[in-house]
């Protein structure tokens, strides 16, 4: 960068933390690159239907609308002061370069300082059935709605272990699906251990409470500690069956099913970009490291939001905010001290939260327990989870890395953003040791498929 060039910031992400940081940039006076997958801004929590859909946010986004509408204004309106790109696709980082893939082909930017808030996706379990048409991710089933205003079936069933689940249900139900099952894999007595701490943020808390409680008025069947689920069906689902708490078995006729059992850090840029991983053993994931200004361990590249660690909508506008006044300090930059101190002072609330909505949600490793060998883990390259023990017991494969090359488990389309910390479990248990101890997948680019032609100039 020339002493009298003006700094090129890029931003990958255009969810709650892309886009604060942006606009916190833009109030600086500097012009910041937003690159995105999707054609509108928003990311997933704040996903915007098409143009000429004609949907009011209210009835999209509920209590969250005037947050989603603010989210969406800041692009619409700040074009003069953020170089906003959609549908653009960041498949690379190599030193100081972003390879892309754009509606016009294939790109490349510099840039000086870069922000990655590439946010989460759904944490996905096999299980028997899985695999069958019919059953989506909690996140997918509720862009569906979101987006399209379309529900993935007629007679719903829901099952997983996090806060989505009860806002899932509860969004599908006030669209009027008959959703005939809420199941939650971890217990009520989890959640009631954490009370003192989710008052953290009471306000979060009290929407939780508002959602569960709409979900019982309504007469949803919800259950707590949920086992051994099983999706059947001939070519489609039919129906989900479970064992209760008390060890019941269960069964409910269903034509779709959405399942996950939490979320997962989208991080692979970071991992390209050289940022130093850390095991976040409440996570039971591998998250790179950040600071709590932003800052990665690789100068010039910073983290916000969910692809960091998971925190939610609030917690990712907090950090896109604070990551552009680190940015501006670096750059040298005067920045309100004052607004630092506010920003800090609500983030360490919002990580109290955090902490207890997570221990709320343990992982509900008892369902990979009673995965069989039979079992499809890799649904790309067809792995099963008998392939992945028999690489631990008669191979070594100790470390997730090894497992791979010996089964191609993560070499798939998916590059183990689905399979990834399956494999990593499954192996932790074959090989009797501590998850931490199998590491992770490394990340090769590109971090989703493209089409060969547009890697040609």
């Amino acid at each position: 960068m020339s002493a009298l060039a003006e700094p090129i910031v890029a931003i990958v992400g255009a969810g709650p933390a892309g886009v604060r940081a942006a606009d916190a940039l833009a109030r600086a006076g500097l012009r910041p690159i937003v690159f995105d997958e999707a054609e509108r801004p928003g990311g997933q929590i704040y996903r915007q239907p098409p143009a000429a859909a004609g949907r009011v946010s209210s009835g999209i986004y509920g209590f969250e609308a005037k947050k989603a509408q603010a989210i969406h204004g800041v692009l619409r309106d700040g074009q003069d002061r953020i170089d906003y790109r959609p549908r653009t696709l960041v498949w690379n980082v190599f030193g100081r370069r972003l390879d892309l893939l754009t509606p016009d082909g294939y790109r490349e930017q510099r840039f000086d300082h870069l922000i990655l808030a590439t946010g989460a996706m759904d944490r996905v379990l096999p299980f028997p059935g899985w695999t069958l048409p019919g059953v989506f991710s909690l996140g997918g089933a509720q862009i569906a709605l979101k987006a399209q205003g379309v529900s993935i079936g007629r007679r719903v069933a829901f099952v997983g272990a996090g806060p989505l689940l009860p806002l899932v249900a509860h969004q599908y139900a006030k669209a009027g699906v008959n959703v005939v099952a809420a199941l939650d894999a971890t217990t009520f007595g989890a959640k009631l251990a954490q009370v003192s701490g989710l008052f953290a943020s009471a306000d979060t808390f009290a929407k939780g409470l508002w959602y569960t409680a709409r979900n019982r008025l309504r007469g949803l069947d919800v259950r707590y500690g949920v086992r051994s689920l099983r999706v059947e069906g001939n070519g489609r689902v039919e129906a989900l069956v479970w064992r209760d708490s008390s060890g019941l078995a269960q069964r409910v006729a269903c034509d779709a099913v959405g399942a996950s059992f939490g979320l997962r850090v989208e991080a692979q840029l970071a991992d390209l970009a050289g940022c130093r991983f850390v095991f976040a053993p409440e996570l039971r994931q591998w998250v790179p490291e950040r600071t709590a200004e932003g800052r990665s361990t690789v100068p010039g590249v910073y983290l916000a939001g969910d692809g960091a660690r998971i925190g939610g909508a609030d917690v990712a506008e907090l950090q896109g905010a604070r990551t552009a006044l680190a940015v501006l300090e670096d750059l040298g930059r005067n920045v309100d001290r004052r607004e630092v101190a506010r920003l800090d002072r609500v983030h360490a609330r919002q990580t109290r939260f955090r902490h207890a909505l997570d221990a709320a949600y343990p992982f509900p490793g008892h369902l990979l327990d009673a995965i069989g060998d039979e079992e499809i883990v890799c649904r790309c390259e067809g792995i099963t989870a008998g392939a992945l023990r028999q690489a631990a017991r008669d191979k070594g494969a100790r470390e997730v890395n090894r497992a791979k090359a010996l089964t191609r488990i993560g070499m798939g389309r998916c590059q183990g953003r689905l399979c990834g910390e399956t494999a990593a479990e499954l192996l932790a248990r074959a090989c009797a040791c501590d998850i931490e101890s199998v590491g992770r997948l490394r990340c090769q680019p590109p971090v989703k498929p493209i089409p060969i032609v547009a890697t040609a100039p």
